[in-house]
């Protein structure tokens, strides 16, 4: 569970961003394959940058779970890079997984929800899906504030259902390096 007082703060952040057109529609692929594809698609995002003191304190947690789920589980991660992510009523996000297999760079994903008295009603959960049988259905994460969720990046499929109101979240990925022969994963 994040802090209400620090989603509260993140949430007015990204809103003040999206009502002064400050967000960037988001793609799919990467590098040269790099592209939108709204019917896949249909969020805005900004990188965190630690410009505001929230994003500090926010990034400072991740920071801090990096370091247990390194000494818990062995997992090697260096870096954690994260997103907010705005979607408009409508817009959801297909089936995906957050790394491309054998490109295991994204080992763990994140995702904190923002959105203050979201109703049960309201649309926009993360649907996660059987690691061993992706057809079915084993959760739905309602987009309420304070909520945090935490999987394998390389391994779980996941969606965001259509919502019908603004639905607003922190995207993250804790990474490994995987620079191998003298090409720099992830690329700078």
């Amino acid at each position: 569970m994040l802090d209400p007082e620090l989603c509260h703060e993140l949430y007015r952040e990204l809103m003040a961003m999206a009502e002064r057109d400050a967000l960037t529609a988001a793609g799919i692929g990467r590098g040269r394959e790099h592209h939108l594809e709204r019917e896949i698609r249909g969020d805005a995002i900004r990188w965190l940058d630690r410009e505001s003191l929230a994003q500090r304190r926010y990034l400072g947690g991740m920071a801090e779970l990096q370091r247990e789920l390194n000494q818990t589980l062995f997992l090697g991660l260096f870096e954690y890079e994260a997103h907010f992510a705005h979607y408009p009523p409508g817009a959801g996000y297909r089936r995906h997984l957050d790394s491309f297999r054998g490109r295991a760079n994204r080992v763990v994903s994140t995702v904190g929800y923002l959105n203050p008295d979201w109703p049960a009603d309201g649309g926009g959960e993360m649907v996660i899906f059987d690691t061993q049988a992706p057809e079915r259905e084993v959760a739905r994460v309602r987009p309420a504030a304070g909520t945090f969720a935490c999987f394998l990046s390389e391994s779980v499929p996941h969606e965001v259902l259509p919502a019908g109101r603004p639905r607003a979240s922190i995207a993250g990925w804790f990474r490994r390096n995987a620079s191998l022969g003298g090409r720099v994963d992830p690329p700078r």
